[in-house]
Parts: C-alpha cells; structure tokens; sequence
C-alpha cells in the first residue's frame, strides 16, 4: 500500500508567512518542501522531481511568482505541476494575468485556511490528477492538428471527460494550452448540466471533500444512467469549433465569463469557464440557455 504523503512546494519570501503555510498543510496531511524566492524554488524542483502542487507568493524578490509561473508552464517536465497564487493583488487584471501565466488557482489574501486546503486538495482529485496526467503526454509527436475534419463524441462520466478531452485536444493547434479549457467545459456539462449539482452544493461537497463520491453516486442513479453529453467537433478555413451541449435546464453563464475577486477570495470553485476563455478559447459563446457552448479557435 502506499503511504506517500502529497509534496506541496510553499514559496514566499516572508518566514513567517511560510511558517503559517508549513504549518496549515502539515495538519492537513501534506508534506512541504520551502523556498523562499523564485530561483530558490527551482533549485528544489531540481533536487526533489515529485512535487505535487506549488503554492506560492505574487511579489518576490529574485524570481517573483508570475516569472516563476511562465518558467515552469513553458517547461515539459514542470508545465503539469498546478500553481497556487497567494497574493493581495486582487483586481481582475491582476487574476487575468496570473491565470493567463498558468496558474491553477489566484488566491486573493487574506483568507482562511479552509479555503486554501480545499483548493490544494481539489488540485489533486482524481479528475485533476487525470487532467494533468493527459497534459503530460501531450508532445508534438502526438498531435493530431488537421489530420480530423469532423467528429461526434459523447462522454457520461469524468474518466470520460479524461479521455474525450486528450483526444479533442490532440486534433487542436496549441492542445496543451486547449486541455484544461476543454475538461472544465466538459466537467461542467456532466456536474451541472446531466447531474444538476447546483453551484451551493458543489460549494458543500467541494469543501467537505466529497464533490468526487456525489459525482460517483449520481452518476449510478436510475434518473441518470442514459445521460449523456454531446461534444462535436468540426473545422472551416478559419477555425476549429467545438460544440459541448448537455441535457441540463442550462444556468445564468453571464457572471462567469470574468474572474470576480469577491468569488475568487471566498469560494474553491467556480472559475472554470473564466479559465476557459483566457486560456484555451478566445471565442466561447452560449446557447440554448446556457446548456450548450461553442468554443472557436484560430487554426
């Protein structure tokens, strides 16, 4: 059996602030491993290669967090490890920016250590971990990009989300950046959409650490057992489109296509599709409601 604990990497350049963060994740269960700037953070990734998440400050001396963050998402053997950004820099130019650097989650200070257990613990869940297992094998010896004109998927569960997303991705200019986009879009079609997990509730089991086995149990009811998604995929001259429509009463998407500092301080989820947008699709448009949306890229 294994009994490794999870490695978190706290980076911060104020002893006392990782003293609090060694001591908040140790109770929690994790082991740390500390650094106190930027390049002292890769001198650690260097020397100890599982690090399983990093959480780290904004401002910096040396090597801050946003320079840190570019360096390891533009590196292979770094680029699938999630980043936790811990700062004061709250505005959403400044989330914009972290998040468009590659980090996992902006955590907006000050908050309680609830909240940043939770955000580290999502950051491993099983359907994290698969996401970025995917991302590690996209290379671009295994891209599909123009080889598939036209396909029609469906996905039920989150391993399905796993596997539909790599392969999606895989036939995408620029996967690894589509990746994560295209999982949070899918999640969302299966938990909000065919399961009709409410955002309150995902809230409750999110932070009760039981967002995974109600996923699981809703999935096995008799209501829910032929629900599927639909993902298409297609191309013109300009761009490939992906279509993801689920069999949900849709929901109001409009507060969710910005980062709001107010959420981002507050709740462990909820930015997803913001995610999305910045990240993966610089055109995403909803329809029907909100239970179907239309990603385009530029080929």
């Amino acid at each position: 059996m294994n009994n490794r604990k999870p490695k978190v990497l706290a980076v911060d350049d104020e002893v006392f602030n990782l003293d609090i963060l060694e001591n908040d994740l140790v109770d929690a269960g994790f082991e740390v491993l500390r650094a106190e700037d930027g390049m002292a953070a890769l001198a650690v990734l260097k020397a100890v290669p599982d690090i399983d998440v990093i959480v780290l400050d904004r401002m910096m001396p040396n090597m801050d967090g946003l320079q840190l963050t570019r360096q390891l998402k533009s590196d292979p053997l770094y680029k699938h490890i999630p980043v936790i950004m811990q700062t004061a820099a709250g505005q959403s130019a400044q989330v914009r920016e972290g998040v468009t650097a590659g980090v996992y989650y902006y955590l907006i200070k000050p908050y309680n250590e609830t909240l940043l257990i939770t955000i580290v613990k999502n950051a491993l869940s099983r359907d994290k971990v698969a996401s970025k297992e995917a991302a590690k094998k996209i290379t671009p010896e295994t891209s599909m990009c123009g080889l598939m004109e036209r396909a029609s998927m469906r996905f039920r569960t989150l391993q399905d989300v796993s596997n539909v997303a790599y392969y999606v991705a895989n036939c995408c200019p620029k996967p690894d950046a589509v990746i994560y986009g295209l999982s949070e879009l899918m999640i969302n079609a299966v938990e909000h959409g065919n399961l009709n997990i409410t955002y309150a509730e995902k809230m409750e089991l999110v932070m009760g650490d039981c967002w995974q086995k109600e996923v699981e149990k809703r999935l096995g009811l008799t209501e829910n057992r032929d629900k599927y998604a639909k993902l298409t995929f297609e191309t013109d001259p300009q761009h490939v489109i992906i279509t993801i429509k689920d069999q949900g009463k849709g929901f109001k998407w409009q507060s969710y296509l910005d980062f709001d500092p107010v959420r981002m301080a507050s709740d462990p989820h909820g930015k997803g599709i913001a995610i999305a947008r910045v990240t993966s699709f610089p055109m995403l448009e909803y329809r029907s409601g909100g239970s179907e949306v239309v990603c385009r890229i530029p080929r």
